[in-house]
């Protein structure tokens, strides 16, 4: 017998489900929940499907870590970016965003995080060793730095700025426009853009 203050087990294990997505808490779930079960059956095993076939056949760009729908991204494969310069972020939302202000025409580096020990997350744990290694192949000349603007980001740029150091590539990072303790994503496309345009050399900015 369900004793619980669900009347449906069923319900209660969709609401459980949807409260582990980040920012929505069980009113929210529950919400969700009743909304869907409110909508047309073939809308929502479309919803359905969607979700399985995205997390069962999304795909990470072998050369930028970027999520494509093919082993390389549209971004990587195409003839119109300069593959001399390369715009290492955080993540793929980083990506979205730099993309929008439609001021950079190079090529991306998702990094997967920033170095945070506190959170248990090193160097080893993101994809830093290959874009080192891109970089040492001697087709990159320039490496634009464009985390986030906070101690762990600040981290993570120095570590791979002594990484890279010695190849004869070009290490800058944009400009502060973005203000410190800034998350890169929330920062508004004029600011971002403008950010790119006016990189600085890195060394500048230690």
């Amino acid at each position: 017998m369900n004793t619980s203050q669900y009347p449906s087990v069923l319900l209660e294990n969709a609401v459980n489900e949807l409260a582990r997505l980040p920012g929505i808490g069980r009113k929210t779930a529950m919400r969700l929940a009743l909304f869907v079960l409110k909508e047309d059956k073939a809308d929502v095993l479309r919803f359905a499907d969607t979700i399985k076939i995205l997390r069962e056949e999304i795909q990470y760009c072998k050369s930028c870590f970027n999520i494509s729908d093919a082993e390389v991204c549209d971004i990587c494969a195409s003839p119109k970016r300069d593959h001399s310069l390369v715009c290492v972020v955080e993540s793929i939302r980083d990506v979205m965003a730099i993309e929008n202000t439609q001021q950079f025409k190079g090529i991306y580096h998702v990094l997967g995080g920033v170095i945070s020990p506190m959170e248990g997350i090193g160097p080893d744990d993101l994809t830093i060793q290959p874009l080192v290694e891109r970089v040492k192949a001697g087709e990159i000349k320039e490496v634009v730095f464009a985390l986030s603007a906070t101690m762990e980001g600040d981290t993570t740029n120095f570590y791979i700025y002594r990484k890279i150091s010695e190849d004869a590539v070009n290490v800058t990072t944009i400009a502060r426009g973005v203000a410190i303790g800034d998350e890169l994503e929330y920062a508004d496309e004029v600011t971002l853009g403008r950010s790119l345009v006016n990189r600085l050399p890195f060394e500048k900015s230690l």
